[in-house]
C-alpha cells in the first residue's frame, strides 16, 4: 500500500499481540519514523513483527519540541507514525499536542482503528453502553478523588476510569463514599491478557473482593460505574427502556413514553424522565 504524507495515529495491542491489525503493521513498516511513548517498550513489539523503522521517544516532557521536528519531516514529504505503550494514542497517553500542532500546520492526521482498553472493557461489562463518559485516571490524592466523584455523582452516563494497581483499593473506597455502596460497578483487569478478570456487583462487594484477593490488585485496570438513577427511574425494566429507545427514533419522546408505558404497564412520566436523562 502507498502511504499518503501524514501523521498516522496507530493503536497497538493492550496485551494480546494478535490484536494488532494488518493495516497497522503496513503503516509501521512504511513510515519514515515512529514516535513512541517509550522506545524500549515499543522496541520489543516492533522487533516481534520484524519492523526496523527508525524510532524516537515522544512523551509528556518533550512532546511540544518533538512536534516541531515531526512537522519538518512532513514538510519534506516523510510520513510519521505515533504509537503509545499500549492501546490507542492520546487516550490517557501522550499525543494531543503533537496532533494539534500537526493539524494547525496544515498536514493530514490519519487515525487507524484498533485496541482501546476502555471500549474493550465496556463492551463486555453488561453496563449501559449507549451513553458513557471516559474520565481517565482519578486523582491520586483522596480529596481530589472525592471531589471528582462528587461532581459526577448525578451523571446518568456509565462512567469509565483507568486505575493503577497500587491505588485501586483507595479508589474503590472513594467510590463507596462518594457514589454510594450500592452503586453497580464492573472492574476489568488485564483485559486481553492471560489473567483477564471481570468483577461486578455493588461497589461495597467489589471492594471486598479486591481487598480479599491480592491478585486483583495487580495489572492494568478499567473501572466502570453505572450512571446515576433517580428513585423514580431506577426500577424501569431494561426491556421497557429498549422499547422507549426504539419508539423515540420515529416519535416525539412524549408519545414514545406514553406508548412504551402502555405496552409495559408502567408510568409514562417515569419513562419520559428517563428518556430525557439519556438524551432521547
Amino acid at each position: 500500500m502507498d502511504l499518503a504524507v501524514a501523521l498516522y495515529v496507530v493503536p497497538t495491542p493492550i496485551g494480546n499481540l494478535a490484536d494488532i491489525t494488518q493495516r497497522a503493521l503496513d503503516v509501521l513498516q512504511q513510515v519514515s519514523l515512529i514516535a513512541c511513548e517509550d522506545t524500549r517498550h515499543s522496541g520489543k513489539l516492533l522487533s516481534h513483527f520484524g519492523i526496523e523503522t527508525k524510532k524516537i521517544a515522544l512523551h509528556d516532557h518533550n512532546e511540544r519540541d518533538r512536534a516541531k521536528d515531526i512537522i519538518k519531516l512532513l514538510a519534506d514529504a516523510q510520513s510519521v507514525a505515533l504509537i503509545s505503550d499500549a492501546g490507542t494514542p492520546l487516550i490517557s497517553d501522550p499525543g494531543y499536542h503533537l496532533v494539534s500542532q500537526v493539524r494547525q500546520a496544515g498536514y493530514k492526521v490519519i487515525p487507524l482503528p484498533g485496541a482501546c482498553a476502555a471500549i474493550t472493557a465496556l463492551s463486555a461489562s453488561g453496563l449501559p453502553s449507549d451513553r458513557f463518559s471516559f474520565e481517565g485516571f482519578l486523582p491520586a490524592k483522596e480529596k481530589g478523588r472525592l471531589d471528582k466523584l462528587a461532581a459526577l455523582r448525578e451523571d446518568p452516563r456509565t462512567l469509565i476510569f483507568y486505575e493503577s494497581p497500587h491505588r485501586i483499593v483507595h479508589s474503590l473506597k472513594s467510590i463507596v463514599t462518594a457514589l454510594g455502596d450500592d452503586r453497580q460497578i464492573v472492574m476489568a483487569r488485564e483485559v486481553t491478557k492471560t489473567f483477564e478478570t471481570f468483577l461486578s456487583g455493588d461497589a461495597q462487594s467489589v471492594l471486598a473482593q479486591v481487598e480479599a484477593d491480592p491478585n486483583q490488585q495487580k495489572g492494568e485496570i478499567v473501572l466502570m460505574c453505572h450512571g446515576h438513577r433517580s428513585e423514580e427511574t431506577a426500577d424501569i425494566p431494561a426491556v421497557a427502556i429498549e422499547t422507549l429507545s426504539l419508539l423515540s427514533t420515529e416519535l416525539p419522546l412524549k408519545k414514545a413514553a406514553a406508548l412504551a408505558a402502555q405496552i409495559h404497564g408502567l408510568k409514562k412520566n417515569a419513562l419520559y424522565k428517563h428518556g430525557l436523562s439519556i438524551g432521547l
